[in-house]
């Protein structure tokens, strides 16, 4: 269930990307409908091809640093929070569960905005989710909804993204949120820009139902975070308004929601370019 990227990079290492530099992980948490005049364009989805990896970016995604109030709990420490908090894990090497939003060792710029937003202390799926997702680890996250799941998964994209090298001309996004529909991805760019605004991060949100316009500008002035429906970003891929050539931070929110829609051909299609 999950893999893990043994690079280990060091945070004080990358300077911060609001100071005009660049400052990785991979984590999945788990459209719009189909048209009936697009669909058959989705009906044959290519065959995930090797991409040609000359030329990309390197990055980073591993940015987590275990804390010493963490470091100190005991394993029935560990087991009884979970117990208490009712999280489960399963996979190799999992990390501690952070208590406190300081633990969690996240820039001053997000502490910022997490206590802006008035929380108390993370949620279950935040307090297990965010070391993982700060390792770079691979990870399937469940949760209710209204549990937090989506800045689980946010506020670590924003680390992510603030430790990459800034986008050049022409270059795609460098997280990519895949969402079921256009009312849970509006939702999502609504909690990313409330979040990614000390940073300085630019994101659109791409799904269908809409003139392409806008959201064809938005693209190709270039934004670090891309939210959108599995339809909609395949169009503006097959005309070339975007890549996915720098996606490092791959996000499938309400996965099992997507599956049960029939979007798993462009969920695919849309990985193999990843």
């Amino acid at each position: 269930m999950s893999r893990y990227d043994s690079r280990s990079g060091d945070p004080s290492s990358y300077r911060d990307r609001r100071s005009d530099s660049g400052f990785g992980a991979s984590t999945g948490f788990g459209g719009s409908v189909r048209s009936s005049s697009s669909r058959n364009s989705y009906e044959v989805v290519e065959s995930p091809r090797k991409l040609d990896l000359d030329g990309l970016t390197p990055f980073e995604k591993n940015f987590y640093v275990e804390s010493p109030a963490v470091a100190e709990m005991s394993d029935r420490e560990v087991e009884e929070y979970r117990l208490q908090r009712e999280i489960t894990v399963e996979g190799l090497d999992v990390p501690k569960p952070v208590k406190s939003f300081r633990d969690v060792g996240f820039p001053d710029y997000v502490i910022q905005e997490i206590t802006k937003a008035g929380f108390v202390e993370p949620t279950p799926i935040q307090a297990q989710g965010w070391p993982m997702a700060l390792r770079g680890r691979d990870l399937i996250g469940i949760a209710e909804t209204g549990s937090g799941k989506t800045l689980a998964y946010l506020l670590p994209a924003i680390v992510h993204v603030n430790a990459q090298p800034i986008l050049s001309p022409g270059d795609g996004p460098i997280v990519l949120v895949l969402a079921p529909t256009r009312e849970l991805a509006v939702q999502i760019q609504n909690e990313c820009t409330k979040f990614g605004a000390s940073s300085k991060i630019k994101n659109t949100c791409i799904y269908g139902g809409v003139p392409k316009g806008p959201q064809v500008r938005d693209l190709q002035k270039g934004v670090e975070i891309v939210i959108a429906t599995p339809g909609r970003l395949i169009d503006m891929l097959d005309s070339h308004h975007t890549n996915l050539r720098r996606v490092t931070y791959l996000v499938l929110d309400e996965a099992d929601r997507m599956l049960d829609m029939g979007f798993e051909p462009q969920i695919r299609k849309l990985v193999s370019q990843v």
